[in-house]
């Protein structure tokens, strides 16, 4: 005959002991929990020995709680109660109907990519909260490594490896646009070269251009003449609008341009891409996973309609 399993990991000690109260006799609790009689006597004197008290009154047909089990019983009531709402929210992060998504992303991620797949996300999984943070890649690289992000959209430089506590997922390769203003005379161009705009005044983020959006466009020997330097998005385009020069503006970010502004493709000879990745733990989240798998669908579907 087979014998009957023995308590473990998925019953606690204190639980085992409540249903020793509630049923009066080792052996009745035994029944109710599946367990051996004599695996639920081991586990009262394993309590008991922890304790340094006798829990119950042995008689002579069952046993009854001493007065140290009777000063136990609300305490194992609320481990019970603790470990009970432990367990659930346990099975809501493996069901993802609860939990935390720690997610970051650099600025324009923000315009179409992250928001698309957040908002699909959000519609399947209600019961997961999501914080956002936006930032420099660099940022959130080292935030993953760190573990205070569960995933990061980001843009590593190129050939660069991951850092250590890291996996890149590749997303996309995004190309580049050039913003004019609309009186500008190639603003109504099909495309053009950047060579043609080398004696234009560039709008860039930062004076150190490998660390720009033109960081492709430099590595291949294009070097443009930069005037302004404007960290913000909103700055950058309204100097364009006001015909102070002309800037680089990510596919992702073509839809949030505004309606002064004239976006001119750039030859595919010329066009700088950047390469676009999802960063995450090396053994990522539940949800992190999820997010994932709707950031590279979201992806495709960005590149099936041109990254616009």
């Amino acid at each position: 005959m087979a014998s009957m399993p023995t308590p473990h990991g998925s019953q606690s000690l204190y639980e085992v002991f409540l249903a020793v109260a509630r049923a009066g006799s080792f052996t009745a609790a035994a029944r109710a929990l599946g367990y051996t009689q004599s695996a639920v006597s081991r586990q009262i004197q394993a309590l008991e020995d922890e304790t340094g008290a006798a829990l119950f009154e042995r008689l002579p047909r069952g046993v009854r709680l001493s007065e140290a089990g009777r000063v136990l019983l609300p305490h194992a009531e609320a481990v019970r109660d603790r470990l009970a709402a432990a367990r659930a929210e346990l099975a809501a992060l493996r069901t993802l109907d609860g939990g935390l998504l720690r997610l970051g992303a650099f600025a324009s991620a923000g315009a179409a990519l992250v928001p698309r797949a957040q908002a699909v996300f959000r519609e399947r999984h209600p019961g997961v909260t999501v914080t956002r943070v936006e930032g420099p890649s660099v940022k959130h690289l080292g935030l993953v490594a760190a573990g205070e992000e569960d995933l990061a959209v980001v843009s590593p430089a190129a050939g660069a490896p991951a850092p250590d506590g890291v996996t890149l997922h590749h997303l996309l390769d995004e190309p580049m646009l050039v913003a004019l203003e609309r009186g500008h005379p190639s603003a109504g161009r099909r495309d053009v070269r950047l060579g043609e705009l080398a004696g234009e005044e560039w709008i860039v983020g930062n004076e150190r251009l490998e660390d720009t959006l033109f960081r492709p466009a430099v590595a291949a020997g294009f070097r443009p003449r930069t005037g302004l330097v404007a960290h913000d998005w909103i700055a950058k385009l309204g100097a364009v609008a006001a015909g102070l020069g002309v800037t680089l503006v990510p596919a992702l970010a073509a839809a949030s341009v505004r309606p002064d502004v004239a976006l001119v493709t750039i030859h595919p000879d010329d066009v700088p891409y950047r390469r676009i990745c999802a960063a995450t733990p090396p053994v990522a989240t539940v949800a992190a996973t999820s997010f994932l798998r709707l950031l590279r669908e979201t992806a495709r579907s960005l590149e099936e309609q041109g990254v616009r």
